[in-house]
């Protein structure tokens, strides 16, 4: 008998170290098994007896336990098998923390006094630098803003989904009035190229909300428009220290024709503020909880939102803060190569710059990929990135769509897989190594091997996401932050020339040789 207890509490220590090893919550352990067999699934409060050693899980919920986690039931009972902790993980999130040196010349005087001078010489509006610090802020707080999230689910109670007749109800309770307006998609420059672009709405304090009538026919962009003018009168009282426009689908032209280069503090707040609403407004939508539930019932698959009228870029953004998986990316791009946003919770370098256009972008990238494809809509993409002197691997989701003045663009979401193939117990390295070489071996792209792709499959199954096994069948590819440090053999095609890169390579080539 005390041998018993001493084997249901080794149990229910190791599945307490896997569930945590895999950053998932009791309940939603609990909503996996249902998943798979809902008459034997345990319920929250039975999990937690396992874990605490009070009760001896039946063999139906243990094999429901080892599918979810990918394990055999010899694992579980094997007391030599112990969870082993991830000892690596990425990035924190942004870009890499560089040292700065000589130390006294970035002292706090001296920034307020050149960083003004640096943008207006630069061309870069204070609007632009405060959404780069706010990126920043973000990726390093890793997008946890618990004040937005429960003013949120205090306006909405959790309700979930919420329709427009819901949400326009909300705005009358909150003392807004709405009018609506009639305007057409103009032509405007943005760096020297046309762009269409539309206003969708705006905000007239002290509670009046001006929507375009286009907007009746797009509903899941108009519950967007209203919930962020929501969270300006919630938030900020509605006193109108806002952009001007909303909707974040403008085309990016209609404001930037009024920024102007170097420092402002107005256009500081208002970024600041744009990012607290449209936070909010995600989060309102999407509550945590309920969203989460939804996440796991339907394996993460992105084109779920269209039957509860949420636009592709509300899902990808609130799936990178609700998940219980931390290591995720999400970019918003527009062709050539403007970066519209970006979230980097696991910290993959970027293919492009976000304030100006990168010279040598690298092809390769699914983001990229789909913007030349005039006929491919979405697609699931593995990715090898060489990163100083190791490989990364990462899976991504890409969705080619419109805004709402027709200009074209790409919202991907991707994850790190390196730190879920550790956690299930897997030599990451040994597996990206072995994608990479099978990758270099054959131009850049190529089928997974069978044992690196079994593993990759059982982290999906682990994960819940249904988009990187779908990847599988597509093989993997070669990226790189630029096509100039490109690590194919042949280099990415299309890279561009120039002096620096002859220099870099040049210094490269001779460097090599003399080694050899």
């Amino acid at each position: 008998m005390a041998n018993s207890g001493r084997n249901s509490h080794f149990l229910g220590a190791k599945l307490r170290a896997l569930r945590k090893q895999n950053h998932m919550t009791l309940e939603e352990l609990s909503q996996r098994c249902i998943q798979i067999d809902a008459q034997a699934a345990p319920s929250v409060s039975y999990l937690s007896m396992i874990e605490s050693g009070r009760r001896v899980p039946a063999e139906q919920v243990m094999m429901l336990l080892a599918k979810v986690f990918q394990r055999s039931l010899a694992w579980f009972s094997d007391q030599n098998a112990a969870v082993t902790p991830v000892t690596t993980a990425p990035a924190s999130g942004g870009a890499a923390r560089a040292p700065l040196e000589p130390a006294f010349l970035f002292s706090k005087e001296l920034l307020k006094a050149a960083i003004p001078e640096l943008l207006a010489q630069t061309g870069t509006s204070g609007r632009q630098f405060a959404q780069l610090l706010i990126r920043s802020y973000q990726e390093s707080s890793r997008n946890e803003f618990p004040d937005l999230e429960k003013a949120a689910e205090e306006v909405g109670k959790r309700a979930f989904p919420l329709s427009v007749s819901d949400i326009t109800a909300l705005c009358k309770t909150h003392g807004l009035e709405l009018r609506w307006f009639e305007r057409k998609p103009v032509v405007t420059l943005c760096q020297g190229r046309e762009l269409r672009s539309m206003l969708r709405s705006f905000y007239e304090p002290p509670g009046v909300v001006y929507l375009n009538k286009a907007l009746q026919a797009e509903p899941a962009r108009l519950k967007f428009d209203l919930a962020t003018h929501l969270a300006h009168k919630v938030l900020h009282h509605g006193d109108g220290m806002k952009s001007i426009a909303s909707g974040g689908e403008t085309g990016a032209g209609l404001e930037a024709r009024g920024h102007v280069a170097g420092m402002d503090p107005r256009d500081v707040l208002n970024a600041w503020r744009d990012f607290e609403c449209s936070f909010f407004a995600g989060a309102l939508l999407c509550p945590k909880q309920p969203f989460r539930r939804l996440l796991t019932r339907e394996r993460y698959r992105v084109e779920m939102g269209a039957k509860l009228e949420l636009t592709p870029a509300v899902i990808m953004r609130r799936m990178t803060k609700v998940s219980p998986y931390p290591y995720w990316h999400f970019f918003d791009a527009y062709p050539p190569g403007l970066l519209r946003a970006v979230y980097r919770g696991n910290g993959i370098p970027l293919p492009w710059g976000n304030m100006a256009q990168a010279s040598d972008p690298c092809p390769n990238w699914a983001v990229f990929r789909l913007l030349r494809d005039s006929k491919a809509k979405a697609g699931s993409q593995i990715s090898v990135l060489r990163d100083d002197d190791r490989w990364l691997l990462y899976c991504c989701h890409s969705l080619r769509t419109q805004d709402m003045a027709g200009n074209r663009h790409v919202l991907s979401v991707g994850i790190d897989l390196v730190p879920a193939l550790e956690a299930n117990g897997v030599d990451a390295s040994q597996v990206v190594n072995r994608i990479a070489d099978e990758c270099q071996r054959r131009g850049g792209n190529a089928k997974i091997p069978k044992a690196e792709a079994d593993s990759i499959s059982a982290v999906a199954n682990v994960l819940n996401i249904e988009w990187v096994k779908e990847s599988l069948a597509n093989g993997a590819q070669i990226i790189c932050p630029r096509s100039s440090r490109c690590a194919r053999d042949g280099k990415c095609e299309g890279v561009q020339v120039t002096p620096e890169r002859d220099i870099a390579d040049m210094r490269r080539e001779i460097l090599a040789s003399l080694k050899s």
